[in-house]
């Protein structure tokens, strides 16, 4: 009785950490998602309204919050790691993008171009597109389902981000780019590789237009592929349901 007693107790403990472990990790990745995506409307926001974000204070230390977040999360992830080693072999990069750079910036006085400074803001959204794709896979309970949802969250966060920043670069130098509209636009159909009717005049806007379709490339035939699939079962579902009305 006692041995039976302390086995149970045993998996009731581990049943809490497990669960526990679960919340856990869930809240953090909810709450790095959520803060990804303030962030992204500080930037886009700034962005629009031509706002020199160094000198926005609010803007500033919710970034080093969001950074200090990003960071607690990273360790977090780490304690609950079952392989430590291979944790830190395979995230080392989040830990780099969660480290507040523009603060640090600001904060010695170091001198950078603005184009540069502006890039650096959306370091922390690495870490956030990530979670996005965690977090959309976790919608369905289906491998593939999942898998697919999270190549269509990173592509969608990615076109939003690059025709963002080309939006920064191009306007009142492409006078095809009178708002971000047409930034978003362009990203799209350079993302399908369609292609615009006008293209990028500056250096990062012409990197942009190389980047983009390589994304399509790379993640639009695995949508077509996994909607070919489903329609290829549905008629052949359908062709034997036929068939054994006939019979």
């Amino acid at each position: 009785m006692n041995v039976n007693a302390q086995t149970d107790a045993t998996v009731v403990r581990r049943m809490r950490r497990m669960r526990f472990r679960k919340y856990t990790l869930s809240f953090c990745r909810a709450m790095v998602l959520i803060l990804s995506l303030i962030l992204i409307v500080y930037i886009s926001n700034d962005t629009f309204r031509n706002v020199p974000f160094l000198e926005n204070h609010t803007y500033m230390t919710f970034q080093l919050w969001v950074c200090v977040f990003f960071l607690i999360d990273f360790f977090v992830e780490f304690f609950f790691a079952g392989n430590k080693r291979a944790y830190l072999a395979g995230r080392w990069f989040f830990f780099l993008i969660s480290i507040p750079y523009l603060n640090i910036i600001k904060q010695y006085d170091m001198h950078f171009s603005e184009s540069v400074l502006y890039y650096l803001r959306f370091v922390p959204l690495l870490r956030g597109a990530y979670s996005l794709s965690m977090v959309v896979g976790y919608v369905s309970q289906n491998r593939a389902v999942s898998l697919l949802w999270q190549y269509v969250a990173i592509l969608a966060s990615a076109v939003y981000i690059l025709a963002l920043i080309f939006f920064y670069q191009e306007h009142g130098v492409n006078p095809d780019v009178k708002d971000f509209w047409d930034a978003i636009y362009w990203a799209a159909m350079n993302v399908v590789t369609v292609g615009c009717y006008f293209a990028a005049v500056t250096p990062v806007g012409k990197i942009i237009s190389v980047i983009l379709p390589v994304l399509g490339m790379m993640i639009i035939p695995l949508i077509t592929a996994y909607v070919t699939s489903k329609i290829n079962i549905f008629n052949q579902g359908g062709g034997k349901s036929a068939g054994g009305r006939q019979s």
